[in-house]
């Protein structure tokens, strides 16, 4: 694998732009049809793409399927589908801005879940960090208002399912490489996508199915450019810059679908997107001992 770090940072901020858009167009559709038919499609796609990606990597098919855990393989693909459907739910009711405001908090939740899941040691300065966020979420909810919004448990739930997932996928990989849990990710969230989705068929517009298109190619090229940030630089380096997929989405909620901006979203989104910094600094940090 190569190192560099420059390199990696622009491949992720790229990534997160790409993402965002994703997203925003996500957001357009799923706001027109069914959610969980959009999410069936957009995995049709990418089941496809994984695919190609993982047969290349593994030099077959079979090769790339080959696990001595379907079951947690399995697992993590459901988790993955199902937290899509919940986020671009969420989007709808909610709005790309507060969404991913709230959604922020889930490396937050990696590390929280991180002892119990993985046995792994969190020290002091990290529980304070996670402590901090978690108030960051609360002055974005501001629970006891009379603004407060239930449809705001919506992102959060997706950010538990997410961080579930991610902790499952580096369970997975102490014995399945990268391109195994890629490969179960895709077919498995196809899937379960198709045998749910098919009862919520709708007829699409033209011009919607241009969208659809454009919602199956920025998926595609994003997981695309991913994979090559993680090639070109160490996860560590450059996970702080897929923050910027919060600024780019918040971007294209305000300026596309007319969103704003409230001061308390503002505030606590910073208080989160810092305690979860502070958390990466702390796990590239630590020693033997907890940090």
């Amino acid at each position: 694998m190569q190192n560099n770090p420059r390199l990696g940072m622009w491949l992720m901020c790229a990534t997160a732009f790409i993402f965002a858009v994703q997203d925003g167009i996500s957001r357009h559709l799923a706001g027109e049809y069914n959610v969980l038919m959009i999410v069936m499609i957009r995995y049709w796609f990418f089941a496809a793409f994984v695919i190609t990606i993982a047969a290349r990597k593994e030099g077959s098919i079979r090769a790339a399927a080959a696990t001595k855990q379907p079951v947690l393989q399995g697992l993590r693909g459901l988790l993955l589908a199902g937290e899509i459907c919940v986020m671009v739910a969420g989007f709808v009711v909610l709005g790309l801005v507060e969404s991913h405001a709230i959604f922020a908090c889930y490396p937050l939740l990696v590390a929280a879940f991180s002892g119990p899941i993985l046995g792994e040691k969190v020290g002091w300065r990290r529980w304070a960090a996670i402590g901090i966020g978690f108030i960051g979420v609360l002055v974005i909810l501001r629970p006891g208002f009379a603004v407060f919004s239930p449809y705001a448990v919506i992102p959060l739930t997706s950010a538990v399912l997410f961080a579930i997932y991610g902790l499952l996928t580096r369970f997975a990989a102490r014995k399945d490489s990268a391109a195994t849990s890629f490969f179960w990710t895709g077919v498995m969230g196809a899937i379960a996508m198709t045998c749910v989705g098919v009862w919520f068929w709708e007829p699409m517009t033209q011009p919607d199915w241009i969208w659809m298109g454009a919602l199956c190619i920025t998926g595609a090229s994003g997981h695309f450019l991913l994979i090559k940030t993680y090639e070109v630089a160490e996860a560590s380096s450059v996970q702080p810059f897929a923050y910027l997929q919060l600024v780019f989405a918040t971007m294209i909620g305000i300026a596309v679908f007319g969103e704003t901006l409230a001061l308390n979203v503002g505030i606590g989104a910073v208080i989160v997107v810092g305690a979860g910094l502070f958390t990466l600094l702390r796990s590239r940090r630590v020693t033997p001992q907890a940090g």
